[in-house]
């Protein structure tokens, strides 16, 4: 499993998601990733999703980043 933050973020995307960004330059990456664990840390009710499955939690944070972000 990554631990750095871009690799953390490309793994809870989904296949065509992960393409996407990873024909990106590599600083759109780190600010998505950036984005992402932004997301996770703020919101509330993604907390409580991370109780109950923290892979759910991450995807879920990664979806609303890529539809914000494009």
């Amino acid at each position: 499993m990554p631990t750095d933050a871009v690799g953390r973020f490309l793994t809870a995307l989904g296949p065509e998601q992960r393409e996407a960004v990873t024909s990106r330059p590599q600083e759109d990456q780190e600010r998505l990733a950036t984005a992402w664990e932004r997301e996770l840390a703020s919101d509330d009710e993604l907390d409580t999703l991370d109780e109950l499955s923290p892979p759910a939690a991450e995807a879920e944070a990664a979806r609303r980043v890529l539809d914000r972000e494009g």
